[in-house]
């Protein structure tokens, strides 16, 4: 029996179902919830609506699916695919799970899926122990125990996350003039989850060494940091200032010349600014520059693509098309002392390469280099990988180069309207859209349709991972060693 359960019938009564399901492990496809006799839908409290009253006793039927004897259970038939729904297709392509959409909040569920795809966060998130204590830290717990059930194939509402995000961020939990949840912007929401989790998860430099101090695992793989130079542009005598700066994101800005990712990115490394020069005594023009110093292992691209508007109080989306790869090369952004720092590991990706095109028999009959390359990459996926990250820095990239694995995207005018969507990589050609709980298999050229333009899906914040060489590869003056060896 529970006491004091708080029902709010300005929400749909799934979204009082989800609640329940958090407190019972009942899925809200098993409940059935009466009051004096009559059982609540779905989709409205019509035929309750008198009966609702404070202090009233609700009555819940149902029980856990791993709760129902084995022996009572029908025995399973074989069935085609053909023959399947959208749920059971979902369980036999072992396709991820979904998230239900409590009332616009699918910038939290498409936020989340884009996360999961980082298997090193989730490794982080099975070491945070408790669940208690102030919201801050139950937030990164219930991400946690989210995820845990979602690896189960349970498509779920997250209903204690969400409860937990409006606690720490009550901007989240703004409502109409209606009664139900505003639409939320969904980068601020990864950048807020982001932070909460930077302050809890974290790891020791020198896991040997119980001395050792600890660093956070999100600056570990998501940390980016700069090299910048602040020159005044009016006084040859004012010092050029450096400093350094730390990022969990890459933003691309986006003006009338940006067609593509990589000018965008370019755009970054330099800005304008105007401010008071102590050499002049007066506000001076200034040039600063940035040069990358540090790459993550995981680097997180938002698409600046929301501008302020006064006159119509809303954030304006810029639709114009941006084409994004989906392996991106980021030697060019780097520092000198980086770029030398990328060299060696680039050089054993271009060996490889080479001979996979060398070794290939059927390149010319069947789509060139390209081809070969894309099918060892596609056998790859299977493989144990090297290190991605340079010797002294673990969760860094020691390449320069990244993949594409996941997308957020949004479909509307504004920031605080319209809808969010993820599309995370699968295997393959193969990306899954995941649409609140609605997720479908896709191909990667739908991917690739999301650059904007119009009014259709754009691309938002853009996730790539870190391109890794296989373990088993060997330089070829390393592969003649060994055959010598054999012979001899």
């Amino acid at each position: 029996m529970f006491n004091d359960v708080e029902l709010n019938t300005d929400d749909e009564p799934v979204v009082f179902k989800a609640q329940l399901f958090a407190l019972t492990g009942v899925q809200p496809n098993r409940q059935k919830v009466m009051i004096k006799g009559a059982a609540i839908k779905d989709d409205n409290w019509d035929n309750v609506a008198t009966k609702m009253k404070n202090g009233a006793t609700l009555l819940l039927m149902g029980s856990k699916e791993e709760d129902i004897p084995k022996a009572l259970t029908p025995a399973e038939k074989t069935q085609f695919v053909e023959d399947m729904d959208e749920s059971q297709l979902q369980s036999a392509m072992k396709l991820p799970a979904g998230l239900t959409n409590l009332g616009n909040t699918c910038y939290l569920n498409a936020t989340v899926q884009c996360f999961k795809t980082v298997p090193e966060l989730k490794d982080a998130l099975n070491e945070l122990e408790g669940g208690h204590g102030a919201d801050d830290r139950a937030l990164a717990s219930a991400l946690r125990d989210l995820y845990r059930t979602m690896d189960r194939g349970q498509t779920l509402p997250p209903v204690i996350l969400l409860q937990l995000l409006h606690n720490v961020f009550p901007r989240f939990a703004e409502r109409g003039e209606q009664g139900g949840f505003q639409q939320q912007d969904a980068n601020e929401c990864w950048v807020e989850l982001m932070g909460v989790l930077k302050r809890h998860l974290n790891r020791k430099v020198n896991p040997g060494d119980p001395n050792s101090g600890t660093k956070s695992v999100i600056d570990t793989y998501f940390g980016l940091e700069f090299d910048t130079e602040t020159k005044c542009v009016e006084s040859e005598e004012e010092p050029v200032n450096k400093s350094k700066e730390h990022f969990l994101q890459y933003n691309c800005y986006i003006d009338k010349d940006v067609k593509y990712l990589a000018s965008g990115l370019k755009n970054r490394l330099t800005e304008s600014m105007t401010k008071n020069s102590p050499i002049l005594g007066r506000d001076a023009n200034y040039v600063k520059t940035l040069k990358v110093s540090r790459l993550p292992g995981y680097l997180t691209v938002q698409m600046v693509r929301f501008q302020f508007k006064q006159k119509d109080a809303i954030n304006a989306k810029i639709l114009k098309d941006i084409k994004f790869p989906m392996m991106l090369d980021t030697f060019d952004l780097c520092s000198p002392e980086l770029q030398a720092k990328l060299v060696p590991m680039r050089n054993k990706f271009k060996e490889y390469e080479d001979s996979i095109v060398e070794s290939s028999s059927s390149v010319k009959a069947k789509g060139g280099r390209d081809a070969a390359l894309k099918k060892a990459h596609e056998e790859d996926e299977s493989k144990e990988m090297q290190p991605y990250w340079l010797e002294d820095d673990a969760g860094s990239n020691n390449s320069g180069y990244y993949e594409l694995q996941a997308v957020l995207t949004h479909k509307g005018r504004s920031s605080n309207s319209g809808h969010y969507v993820a599309w995370v990589k699968y295997k393959g050609d193969t990306w899954i859209e995941c649409n609140d709980d609605d997720v479908n298999p896709i191909h990667v050229e739908d991917v690739m349709k999301l650059s904007g333009g119009g009014d259709w899906h754009t691309a938002y914040v853009l996730l790539y991972g870190p391109r890794k060489l296989p373990k088993d590869f060997k330089k070829p003056a390393e592969e003649a060693k060994s055959e010598e060896k054999m012979e001899s």
